[in-house]
């Protein structure tokens, strides 16, 4: 830290000498006082003229110049250290949420469940995707991380690939021949190639990483926050965001993410909902209840954990739900309460 300089006491003008050094030592009779005041009252003559002089001066009166100088400084900007600067990576994505539009009155659904699967139980699910008869899974945890290949009727592991130890792996989407996985706070995303798992890049983000889905043209991921931010699917770099809100108010805790048919589905994280969200507007459209899927008495006896993992079922029309550490995944129809 800096030493503050203490500040010398100002000389004051025209201090006399105590000593009286250099004083002239001729006039000091009665005669040379009166010629003193007399020199005295001639000075304060001239001074108070020059004082009327400069008072009626147009561009010296008090008035005007206080006016002018308030002008001054309400025009000039205030220095650049004082100005307030957000994050690189909030000012320089695109907010594309619209304003003015009224609040959405979200469908009120439920799950209605048509088959069960065995679901491995180290699996903590952090996304989940299907294609070409498969099932791809991200887990987390640090040291537990993995991506996975698995055959969802049988739940087995079909092949999979280990994280280094200090990564905790979370959502999953696929663009293409490629898989995109997200990590929650190490700031990275991997691409690897489908066939293999071959990584292939890794890339640098902004913030924590939650969800991760494709809606065909961008990438769109969560972060917890009541955020998603859509994604360019070949470079990630950030191209836009839209604030969620249910009922007109921020929805937070925005977790695995599914892109389909125009919506993204979204897990509420520590909730047993799921949320359909306009991603042109950011209004939660409906509100699934799946509370009854795996009531929370039945987790804790059996050391699971919230309710994670969306993947649409193509060919069977309807989706595929899970939780991080579920033993069953549960193919579901969402239908009105």
């Amino acid at each position: 830290m800096a030493k503050k300089r203490k500040r010398k006491p100002a000389k004051r003008a025209g201090k006399a000498n105590p000593s009286g050094a250099g004083r002239s030592q001729a006039g000091r009779g009665p005669g040379s006082r009166v010629s003193k005041m007399a020199g005295a009252l001639a000075l304060l003559l001239l001074l108070g003229g020059l004082v009327a002089l400069w008072v009626s001066s147009p561009s010296s009166d008090g008035s005007a110049q206080s006016s002018t100088s308030q002008q001054r400084h309400a025009d000039t900007p205030p220095p650049a250290d004082h100005e307030t600067h957000p994050p690189s990576d909030r000012h320089e994505v695109e907010d594309l949420t619209p304003h003015s539009l009224g609040v959405t009155v979200p469908e009120a659904l439920r799950v209605h469940v048509l088959a069960r699967h065995p679901h491995a139980r180290d699996a903590f699910t952090q996304g989940l995707l299907w294609h070409g008869g498969k099932l791809y899974e991200s887990t987390g945890l640090e040291g537990q991380s993995t991506l996975r290949e698995v055959d969802m009727g049988s739940g087995e592991v079909s092949r999979y690939l280990d994280l280094p130890d200090d990564v905790f792996a979370e959502g999953l989407a696929r663009v293409g021949d490629h898989l995109w996985q997200i990590t929650w706070k190490n700031h990275k995303a991997y691409r690897y190639r489908l066939s293999d798992f071959q990584r292939e890049r890794e890339v640098r983000y902004e913030g924590e990483g939650w969800g991760l889905c494709h809606d065909g043209t961008r990438l769109v991921m969560s972060d917890g926050s009541d955020t998603l931010t859509f994604r360019d699917p070949n470079s990630f770099e950030a191209l836009g965001r839209i604030h969620v809100t249910k009922l007109g108010r921020p929805l937070t805790q925005i977790n695995e993410l599914e892109c389909h048919d125009g919506s993204v589905y979204a897990n509420v994280w520590q909730t047993d909902e799921i949320v359909r969200i306009d991603p042109g507007t950011g209004h939660v459209t409906a509100s699934i209840d799946a509370g009854h899927l795996y009531p929370e008495d039945d987790r804790y006896r059996d050391h699971a954990d919230v309710l994670n993992g969306i993947a649409w079922l193509p060919d069977a029309g309807h989706f595929l739900i899970t939780g991080k550490l579920w033993p069953q995944t549960y193919e579901v129809e969402f239908l009105p309460r």
